[in-house]
């Protein structure tokens, strides 16, 4: 379809859809206009007919009266009462129903009494009054009946009353349905068929127009009648709409037909001329014809293919505008600290500045080696290792390692068959080192890759000194260049380090591009381009560390390296959180030094600080890689040991116990010689979730397990006694045996061997209860205890964490 086609459709239902709606509204609120009206006279008319109704019975009923108050001359009162008007007759009948006396020319039979609400049989001949006769003392004599026919002149005039037409209908077993009607010929048989669909007094419409209720039979109104009145609407209504729409569709079309091709016509010739540019004619000119939004369009196409031309021929000092974008971008990326997005958008942008086919950028890790960290279009140019994710060079070695090595940027081309052993295969390269100076978080500086503390230190589990970063497999990490997270403090030198003529730096990485399209080789230019992103490459990455400095600082305990009481908080709430979801248990021991304010008093408080310092490298020592070690406050300390029960824990508190107790700290008392302190530790232990149900709930467990353990003597451990709120209950496999030691254990139970069966018979409760567990590796233990079986040093794993808020740490409580 056409645009012409489409403006005069749009056209044609903008202007006859509210024409078409217009209409079905004048048509529809017309007929709900004459409804109510004529709803509305039927309702006045059937009031007025019961009024009517009522007033004849209330008339009949004084007539009857006045005959029965009369004495012994009731003939003559009758004869008045029916003189006058006010009945047509009056018939007295004794108690046993004869008549006494009847007034002449009485109605015919049958009569319907006013307080009757069922028609008698038949059609309806009077209406009809009937009062007791009685004597003084109230015995009935008799009763007196005053009656009004009921005939055509009674209709005329109920018709005459009201102002509508008026059926009286024929509910006795005749077969005549009309009685009397005021009702034209032609439309009767519509009003009856019409009122015999009615339940009940609601009005309904004929085909011709004319509106139908009926009234009655009812108490106080016994006459079954039909009420209607013609329809008020003009006629030739629907005609006058229906003609008024089509003139106006008609109208429509012609003004659609007129305007689409007068808007048109111009585009026509615009999408012509466009045509002719697209095929490479930059004179094409469209005839600009009016001064209206299609003029304007033609006037701003024309000066677009006067403009393009000169465009054309300026593509090529655009490079220079785009290195001065590029470097306001780069400022703008160098304000974040997503190192991967930062890495990113500076190679695609150096890829898209240089015209280059692929790249990388390369950041060196604490081991000497530059892995690469970003890479784009070197599938396929890596044959010999997995893929461009893998690519890692030595520094010193080949072309990028050369780069880093001495600080000196190259270009040049090369055969892909002799490209260096691990680099990608190109014809073409360039690579540029990036460096940032020597200080404070700087290369080599505090949070360095390349110094100590950097990858190959202990484990993410708990810091290794005061330096380290905290870890977890979970919690929220940074990592700096080569995987490596932040470390503590060391010197510049590490293993690609340099230090350049006149401005010492260190060597952070290389951005390298290979094969420029067009088979050109990089110039000069390209590698001050890269000049550039490389600078802003080097900010990126020291933001990153000082914002990973700062984190680390945030978390740990200067003296100690362990996690702080802050970080202890999002991390029960966490591994709570994991415990829950996956049906595991949470083991949380809190250890206290035994007089630990003994030591300070004696030695000093650098003795305390030797102390406690050395006591968080033994517990290092003894934890795995996924457990949790903080410094609560002061000689306070807590262990999370994710997926540990209380068994396991116990094997673990009594290995802390014996690495604290066995061998003792050297600490300078007062600047003097080394002397030996024996220090010991008391440990309390609760388990998630049968000792709590949230996190501080199990702190508190530990808590009063290790008050447990100080008044037992110290230098031991004691297992909560509490029971969490909403335990849960664990299935049990049947002839499944408790333990011998009588802890709670995770997993599958699994029954006793013979031999374990002996031992538990010759143990000793108390054995468990004072923390001396003496065969802590029995076939019995579940998966997490053989995993505590193993002793050895925690391994290193990327990791990190943050709590939602600081929080000062409790202060001792003088145990």
């Amino acid at each position: 379809m056409t645009l012409r086609g489409r403006l005069t459709a749009a056209f044609l239902a903008v202007v006859l859809g509210p024409v078409l709606l217009g209409a079905l509204f004048v048509a529809s609120t017309a007929h709900s206009v004459d409804r109510s009206r004529s709803a509305e006279r039927l309702a006045v008319a059937a009031a007025t007919v019961r009024t009517s109704v009522d007033a004849l019975c209330q008339q009949l009923r004084a007539a009857a009266d006045a005959v029965a108050l009369t004495g012994a001359d009731r003939a003559g009162a009758a004869g008045q009462v029916v003189s006058r008007g006010l009945a047509s007759a009056v018939v007295v009948s004794d108690v046993a129903g004869r008549i006494t006396y009847r007034t002449p020319g009485a109605p015919p039979t049958p009569w319907q009494e006013c307080a009757g609400a069922v028609p008698a049989g038949g059609p309806v001949r009077a209406l009809t009054v009937r009062v007791d006769l009685r004597d003084r003392a109230g015995a009935t004599l008799g009763a007196v009946t005053a009656a009004q026919p009921v005939d055509p002149a009674f209709v005329s005039r109920l018709a005459a009353v009201t102002g509508v037409a008026v059926t009286l209908l024929d509910d006795g077993a005749g077969s005549a349905r009309v009685t009397h009607t005021t009702e034209a010929r032609e439309v009767r048989d519509a009003v009856l068929a019409a009122a015999g669909t009615l339940d009940g007094e609601r009005v309904t419409e004929t085909a011709d127009g004319r509106y139908v209720r009926r009234i009655g039979p009812s108490s106080g109104q016994p006459l079954p009648l039909v009420l209607s009145v013609p329809s008020d609407q003009p006629p030739g209504l629907h005609t006058v709409l229906v003609g008024a729409v089509v003139l106006a569709a008609l109208l429509a079309v012609f003004a659609a037909w007129r305007l689409a091709r007068v808007t048109t016509r111009p585009l026509v010739e615009l999408a012509g001329a466009v045509d002719r540019v697209a095929h490479g004619d930059l004179t094409a000119r469209v005839p600009v014809r009016t001064r209206d939004e299609l003029g304007r369009l033609a006037g701003a196409f024309n000066r677009m293919t006067r403009e393009t031309g000169a465009y054309v021929a300026a593509l090529t000092s655009s490079r220079d505008q785009l290195r001065g974008h590029l470097a306001v971008l780069g400022d703008t990326l160098a304000s974040t600290h997503d190192l991967q997005r930062i890495l990113r958008v500076i190679l695609n942008s150096a890829i898209a500045a240089t015209g280059a086919r692929a790249g990388a950028v390369l950041l060196v890790d604490s081991g000497g080696v530059l892995v690469a960290r970003c890479t784009d279009g070197l599938d396929g140019r890596c044959p010999e290792i997995d893929g461009p994710a893998a690519l890692r060079v030595p520094v010193g070695s080949g072309v990028v390692g050369a780069v880093a090595a001495t600080g000196v940027p190259q270009r040049g081309r090369m055969d892909p068959a002799d490209a260096p052993p691990g680099e990608p295969r190109c014809r073409t390269y360039v690579a540029v080192p990036f460096a940032a100076p020597v200080g404070p978080g700087g290369a080599g500086g505090p949070g360095s890759a390349s110094g100590p503390g950097g990858a190959g230190g202990p484990g993410p589990s708990q810091p290794p000194g005061p330096a380290s970063a905290p870890a977890r497999d979970d919690a929220p990490t940074i990592e700096l260049p080569g995987g490596a997270v932040a470390r503590p403090a060391g010197a510049a030198g590490g293993p690609g380090s340099r230090s350049a003529a006149g401005d010492a730096a260190a060597a952070l990485g290389v951005l390298a591009l290979y094969d420029r399209l067009g088979a050109d080789e990089f110039d000069d230019d390209d590698v001050v381009t890269l000049r550039t992103f490389a600078s802003h490459a080097a900010v990126a990455v020291e933001n990153v560390r000082m914002h990973e400095e700062a984190q680390r600082l945030s978390l740990t305990d200067p003296l100690t390296g362990l996690w702080n009481y802050r970080y202890l908080r999002e991390s029960i709430r966490r591994e709570v959180e994991r415990a829950s979801r996956f049906g595991r248990m949470l083991s949380v021991l809190a250890l206290d030094l035994d007089r630990f304010k003994d030591v300070n008093d004696t030695y000093g408080h650098a003795a305390g600080d030797t102390v406690l310092a050395e006591f968080a490298r033994r517990v290092r020592g003894e934890i795995r890689e996924v457990d949790l070690a903080f410094r609560q406050g002061g000689e306070e300390f807590v262990l999370l040991l994710p997926e540990t029960d209380a068994r396991g824990a116990a094997i673990v508190a009594e290995r802390l116990g014996a690495a604290i107790r066995d061998t003792s700290i050297a600490v300078d008392a007062h600047g003097g010689s080394p002397v030996p302190v024996r220090v010991t530790v008391s440990i309390g232990i609760a388990v998630y979730p049968d000792h709590a149900s949230n996190g501080q709930q199990v702190l508190d467990a530990a808590d009063d397990a290790l008050y447990a353990a100080k008044a037992a003597g110290r230098d031991t451990y004691r297992l909560s006694t509490r029971r969490a709120l909403a335990a849960r209950e664990l299935p049990v496999p049947a002839g499944a045996l408790t333990p011998p030691d009588g802890l709670p254990r995770a997993g599958r139970a699994v029954a006793p061997s013979r031999a374990e069966a002996d031992a538990a018979d010759r143990a000793e409760p108390a054995t468990v209860e004072t923390g001396s567990i003496e065969e802590p590796f029995g076939p019995a233990l579940t998966g997490s205890d053989v995993a505590r079986a193993g002793p050895g040093p925690a391994r290193p794993a990327p990791g990190g964490g943050a709590s939602s808020g600081p929080h000062p740490p409790r202060q001792s409580r003088g145990r």
